[in-house]
């Protein structure tokens, strides 16, 4: 890991953690609120690859555990992690990775690859996790928990389509991503 890497990977936590700015959208049936910063996940993922998304996306994971506001609505801390929605943070390292491997293992990546690998990491992974450990630390059915998480599905979709055409027109007019200092692609 060089110091463009890092950078890389601070700026595009930055990112996560601008999109935490949005105010988050409270259901009145979930304790789980709606926010934008699954959009930079998905970017991080899609345009650094699977090891650089991955890391940025657990630099933010680590600075909201020791408290950094970086969560929409200015809350960050081991206590967010540990409450019912902290299932869909804790999912976000894995979820860059898992978009950034699909993408670099693309021999071409299009707008529709980038929807499904935002779709597979960016909505799959984050739901699978986020409704298993909402039900675990609720103490609810795996049925509810997963009912409850019906409500992100609109959003996702649409931030899995925005993402998507994004990273493709970054991808396709920038020389850095997924390529090493020796220019060798990733």
């Amino acid at each position: 890991m060089n110091t463009k890497d890092i950078t890389m990977m601070a700026m595009f936590a930055a990112i996560i953690g601008i999109l935490g700015l949005f105010p988050p959208l409270i259901l009145p049936f979930s304790p789980v609120p709606i926010t934008a910063q699954t959009l930079g996940v998905m970017l991080a993922g899609s345009i650094l690859g699977a090891k650089r998304g991955g890391g940025s996306a657990l630099l933010v994971v680590a600075l909201i555990a020791v408290g950094a506001p970086l969560l929409s609505g200015g809350r960050g801390g081991l206590g967010i992690l540990l409450a019912p929605g902290g299932g869909y943070i804790l999912a976000w390292p894995m979820a860059a990775f898992v978009i950034g491997f699909i993408i670099n293992h693309a021999k071409n990546v299009t707008v529709i690859k980038a929807v499904i690998a935002n779709l597979t990491g960016g909505v799959i992974v984050i739901h699978l996790s986020g409704i298993l450990y909402f039900s675990w630390i609720a103490d609810l059915p795996l049925t509810a928990a997963a009912l409850s998480s019906l409500s992100f599905l609109p959003g996702d979709l649409a931030k899995a389509t925005i993402a998507a055409f994004l990273s493709v027109k970054i991808l396709q007019h920038s020389p850095f991503p997924f390529q090493n200092s020796s220019g060798v692609k990733r």
